[in-house]
């Protein structure tokens, strides 16, 4: 079942709550990435997983972005 399905079922408050979640975990793996890139022994298998991981947030983040807050052309 597609991860965004899900999404099209819950309330804007619940929504809210979670693209704040989102956005938190987007904002770690952002800096767990930055510290293993900048210590240079992360494992470049963990660190392109890590990026793989925050792409996926960022498309939910996107997502839900767009459900709360819909382009309206006047």
């Amino acid at each position: 079942m597609n991860a965004f399905s899900d999404l099209s079922m819950k309330s804007d408050e619940v929504l809210r709550v979670e693209l704040e979640e989102f956005r938190r975990q987007h904002r770690d793996l952002d800096e767990a990435i930055g510290a293993l890139q900048a210590m240079g022994s992360g494992d470049p298998l963990t660190v392109k997983r890590l990026k793989k991981q925050k792409l996926q947030l960022k498309d939910r983040i996107a997502y839900i972005e767009d459900r709360l807050y819909p382009d309206i052309i006047a």
